[in-house]
């Protein structure tokens, strides 16, 4: 476990970074602040610590060649992050009597943070957890999720019965996240599958006329308890391909431009969508294949900033799924092995054989999804052509055994 650590900055600079940042982020007079803005600039000096802790941790990572453990869950209940962190930083107490010399209510400004709607229950709390717990065993253990708009629902009770309303986490916006502009990606979904050469393999046909998903992504700091350690929760948000929508702009469908603009940022829009309807459950299928294509292009990108082949891939690389939601990983790392970078089906089964793990934490249905295999060959229908061909060989070796 970690040892605690002194802070970067000395207690009196922690207070000059909240007025630095009050003034030059958010553009306000002291005297001016509201109490909103105060917690966004306590928010903001805490994160100075947090990414300076986050870029010594990488470059430690970077020095030991380190495998790199990877958790891919449609959950993350992390709650609110203002008192973890300083409390993880050694600094909870110590940053609380130092704003009340400057006559702020350090409690007070805790509870106007809300909680980061990013789970429901116990599968985004035990997602939590690992990741706290990777973080203080100074582990490099990192989260990809969904960057959600909104969160299941925010209870309400008016006259004695229970309201939901949407929980709009991101209203105000998020001090904790860091938006990855440069680190964008471009996801394929729908389209079909064209024959291009004689032969049953994945080589003798491509997959064409998709269309095209953007994913944002942005980082949430884990820290460490004792604060040596600060690894990351990349969360990604969707949105439209600006190319596409301009181009049907341009020949004058202007509705449809921006319907096509609405309908994928839908995508990273709420958790759960509802499978009451064949719209919900497509968006719900969606929206995992396009979670689980954002983290892997990001992980193979990540192992390839440092490698030219992928021959120690599996030594340098593990991938835990948690509960089915994330499955159509191993069938889109497989994708991106053959489609992209040119290798043989058998190479990229085994190496996905290598590096992924699962874990369910029920056997309820509803954690054992299945999908109808029409609208899996609608939306990404390579991964249904990958699926069958994994299938076809795992039966092929149970006759022969």
């Amino acid at each position: 476990m970690s040892e605690p650590v002194e802070p970067a900055l000395p207690l009196p600079d922690f207070a000059a970074s909240v007025r630095r940042s009050l003034r030059y982020t958010l553009g306000k007079r002291w005297q001016d602040a509201s109490p909103r803005d105060l917690f966004v600039a306590v928010a903001l000096a805490t994160r100075e610590q947090l990414i300076e802790r986050m870029l010594a941790t990488e470059e430690r990572y970077r020095a030991a060649d380190a495998k790199r453990l990877y958790y891919l869950s449609v959950e993350f209940l992390m709650g609110r992050s203002i008192g973890n962190n300083l409390l993880n930083l050694g600094m909870l107490e110590k940053v609380g009597s130092t704003l009340a010399q400057l006559g702020v209510d350090f409690e007070a400004l805790r509870e106007l943070e809300p909680d980061a709607a990013l789970g429901n229950g116990g599968l985004g709390r035990l997602a939590a957890c690992f990741l706290d717990s990777l973080a203080s065993l100074d582990m490099p253990g990192f989260g990809y999720g969904i960057n959600y708009e909104h969160g299941l629902f925010r209870q309400a009770i008016e006259g004695g019965y229970q309201r939901e309303y949407a929980d709009s986490w991101r209203a105000t916006g998020s001090p904790w996240l860091i938006i990855r502009r440069d680190d964008a990606l471009r996801i394929p979904v729908y389209g079909q599958i064209d024959k291009i050469a004689d032969g049953d393999g994945l080589k003798s046909s491509r997959w064409t006329h998709q269309r095209v998903l953007v994913g944002l992504p942005h980082d949430l700091p884990i820290v460490s308890f004792g604060g040596r350690t600060v690894n990351t929760l990349r969360l990604y948000s969707s949105q439209a391909s600006d190319e596409f929508d301009i181009g049907i702009f341009h020949q004058g469908d202007y509705h449809r431009a921006f319907d096509q603009k609405l309908e994928s940022e839908r995508v990273s829009k709420v958790l759960y969508p509802p499978e009451s309807t064949s719209a919900g459950k497509e968006l719900r299928l969606l929206q995992e294949y396009f979670f689980v294509a954002c983290a892997l292009r990001d992980i193979v990108a990540r192992y390839l900033a440092t490698r030219r082949t992928f021959d120690s891939f599996s030594d340098k690389v593990a991938i835990q799924l948690n509960d089915t939601h994330p499955a159509l990983a191993v069938a889109e790392l497989v994708r991106l092995f053959v489609d992209d970078h040119g290798l043989p089906f058998e190479k990229a089964f085994e190496h996905a054989q290598r590096c992924f793990s699962y874990t369910n934490h029920t056997l309820r249905p509803e954690a054992l999804e299945r999908w109808p295999k029409p609208l899996l060959a609608r939306i990404a229908p390579r991964h249904l052509q990958i699926i069958e061909l994994i299938n076809a060989n795992f039966l092929a070796e149970v006759e022969v055994r």
